[in-house]
């Protein structure tokens, strides 16, 4: 046996060949479907180029705009989204550029994070709609979203309206301004509009994270492209899909009102094909708008540049960063796409269709045998080397050898791959630039092993299912947002905020501005005062716009505070001391950003600056009487304090009493009214008037 150790390593090797042999062919094959696509993309480019785009005009913002707006609904499904929803909620509505829309955002029962969070952004944005699922999660994405439909029909009922639309978005997706103007300008006479999707951009030396912006830039730009104009046939990408209310109709009358299939993962593949079969248009829409984005250059050595990039509207957002949650949700996709599709769907179609059906799944096996030639190749190399050493000297004629056209399949392959490169690299750096560019090529292999190990657990899953009847849920992928420095939010006035916020119309919002014109009083105070506005949302408003943290006050937090600042400063600048806790700075409550001064001031008095919080109006009025010794605080409806009541009836001058508000020392000065009246900044009467209102207010809150 000694002696036949060599001879064994021959067998070995030609085994090696001959499996070799075989994946060659294999992926030759595939090379040659990859092939086709690139050629008919680029034939269909070509000739767009020369012929199409000469004839027609191209659509404009300004055509976008001019378009009256139509009702539209976005949903928005939600399972552990606590971290990002409220972000996310939170630019959508600062970013969009329209009016007549609501956001339909589902929760399960058994999330109490999320479902708090949503009431949050809910007590902010009128638009937004919390739907509930009835049942815990998690359960499947086309679960919460039929409970997502079946609420904005309810909607529609009680609200007397129509959306002409209904978007689908996940919680980690950025906006572009004009994303609803583009549908709004399709509709109705698209069924199923398609945007393209593409991830946020990650540093280069993110290599899963990488992966994601790779394969999308190649496949939004081009292989969707290509199905659509082959078939019109456009899947569903899950984000940034915008389904026409005939559609949904259509849907539900054929599936027994669950429009999305909660037998499948991957529900948005599947709703694409069951509207092209229901006779519905689709398109994947390319309309070129502008991106200003911050770009490193040189692998981060370079100087950071600010670019503005035109590239198609699209869904921008964060896909994952390690490697075990994207091969968890690649996973997801494959079993949904690849085995879920084939069972479920079939091969039903014309013979393009059925084309389209076999590349969507044959990655059940070419992730599989992608490895597996990664792994021929390391052992190649390792018997070449030991045959330069002459540690190996026994060897068989090689088949390659002698079957020249064996060669010939592998000098194919390589001239293939080397085609495959150059799309890759030329969609990436056409939209991140010749460094994603260049490091697109090691991510390729990043993205194979990903896929290899999401096919396997795919496997696994799916086999799992069909011997032992083990249940398929959502498998959850935890979701990033950008941050402040990623994502620049427009701090818009505050008039504008509300209006974008659907908290006031246009109309209100004048009529508010008028009157502040003539009462030099808070355009906030005026909407409060005379019925048009909530605290609550004033609140929610004024802290988004100083980029500040709300808090809720009571007669137990602020009685444990009390004594931290001197009450004559409280009464004066309007804030209340806030006790954070043992050993943590103290914190400082307002019903609107302190200024400088006053900030300078409490940091001579304490030591440092505390950081401020955000509180109702009325909160802070209640909080400063019970520093007072007022036994009714907290418990009379927020009864506003004597300046406010002097302020709103127009008897006494701003300046003139925040000035005198300055100099009023409780403890020397006694009763503010009679101070106010010696100071000469208002008449007794004017003071008797307002105690009058202040005391029909109190005999209210008594009754």
């Amino acid at each position: 046996m000694l002696f036949y150790w060599p001879y064994l390593l021959a067998d070995y090797y030609a085994v090696l060949e001959k499996i070799a042999a075989g994946v060659a062919i294999f992926i030759l094959i595939s090379s040659l479907d990859d092939l086709f696509i690139d050629a008919w993309y680029w034939i269909r480019e070509a000739y767009r180029t020369l012929i199409v785009k000469r004839r027609y005009m191209p659509l404009t913002p300004e055509q976008l705009r001019e378009q009256s707006e139509q009702p539209l609904a976005i949903m928005i499904p939600a399972w552990l989204e606590y971290d990002v929803i409220a972000p996310m909620l939170e630019n959508m509505v600062t970013v969009l550029d329209y009016r007549q829309y609501a956001i339909f955002v589902g929760t399960y029962v058994n999330d109490a994070a999320t479902i708090a969070e949503v009431e949050r952004m809910k007590r902010r944005y009128k638009q937004l709609v919390r739907v509930e699922v009835p049942h815990d999660g998690p359960t499947c994405k086309a679960d919460c979203l039929n409970w997502i439909i079946q609420a904005i029909f309810l909607h529609e009922e009680q609200q007397d309206i129509q959306f002409a639309g209904v978007i689908l978005h996940d919680s980690e997706d950025v906006l572009h301004p004009l994303e609803l103007k583009f549908f709004n300008y399709l509709l109705p006479r698209v069924d199923l509009i398609q945007l393209p999707v593409t991830s946020l951009e990650r540093d280069w030396y993110e290599l899963v994270a990488g992966v994601y912006m790779d394969e999308f830039a190649e496949w939004h730009a081009k292989d969707l492209v290509v199905r659509e104009s082959m078939t019109s046939v456009v899947p569903s990408a899950g984000v940034g899909t915008c389904f026409s209310r005939r559609a949904l109709l259509a849907l539900i009358e054929t599936s027994n009102n669950q429009p999305f299939n909660t037998d499948s993962l991957t529900e948005d593949y599947d709703i694409g094909i069951r509207l092209a079969r229901l006779g519905m248009k689709s398109i994947m829409a390319r309309f070129p708008v502008q991106f200003q984005v911050k770009r490193n250059t040189w692998f981060g050595y370079g100087r950071p540049k600010e670019l503005t990039l035109t590239m198609p509207l699209c869904v921008r957002e964060f896909f994952p960063d390690t490697f075990r949650a994207s091969y968890r949700q690649k996973a997801r996709w494959t079993l949904g796409i690849g085995l879920q599709g084939w069972s479920q769907i079939g091969w039903r179609g014309s013979l393009a269709h059925k084309y389209l059906l076999i590349r969507d799944r044959k990655g059940i096996l070419t992730s599989l045998v992608t490895i597996l030639a990664y792994v021929l190749l390391a052992q190649f190399i390792l018997f070449q080397a030991a045959a330069a050493a002459g540690w190996w000297t026994a060897q068989y004629p090689s088949i390659f050898a002698n079957e020249e056209w064996l060669s010939t399949v592998i000098w194919l392959n390589v001239i293939a791959y080397g085609l495959r490169l150059a799309q890759r690299i030329y969609f990436v750096t056409r939209l991140f630039g010749w460094v994603h560019g260049v490091m697109s090529v090691p991510r390729l292999v990043v993205g194979n092993i990903v896929n290899f190990m999401a096919t396997a657990r795919a496997w696994k899953i799916f086999l799992s299912h069909q011997i032992f009847g083990s249940r398929i849920v959502w498998d959850k992928t935890m979701h990033d947002f950008p941050n402040a420095e990623a994502l620049v939010r427009d701090r818009q006035r505050l008039g504008e905020l509300l209006v974008a916020w659907q908290a006031v119309d246009e109309q209100t919002l004048q009529s508010a501005l008028a009157e502040q014109a003539q009462r030099s009083v808070p355009l906030g105070r005026i909407l409060v005062t005379r019925g048009d506005l909530d605290e609550e949302t004033l609140a929610e408003a004024i802290a988004f716009q100083a980029n500040l943290s709300r808090i809720h006050l009571n007669a137990d937090l602020v009685q444990a505070s009390s004594g931290l600042v001197p009450v004559d400063l409280c009464v004066r600048e309007r804030l209340l001391p806030i006790d954070a806790g043992k050993g943590k700075p103290m914190l400082v409550a307002a019903a609107k950003p302190l200024e400088a001064e006053v900030l300078e001031e409490l940091r001579s008095l304490l030591g440092y600056v505390p950081e401020q919080r955000i509180a109702r109006e009325g909160e802070i009025a209640a909080g400063l009487r019970l520093l007072r010794g007022s036994s009714y605080a907290f418990q009379d409806n927020g009864m506003p304090l004597l300046g406010d009541i002097l302020l709103e009836k127009g008897l006494v001058d701003p300046d003139a009493l925040a000035a005198a508000l300055r100099e009023y020392r409780p403890d020397q000065h006694g009763r503010i009214g009679d101070f106010l009246v010696t100071q000469g900044v208002v008449t007794r009467g004017a003071i008797h008037e307002a105690l009058g209102v202040q005391q029909r207010i109190l005999s209210l809150a008594e009754a």
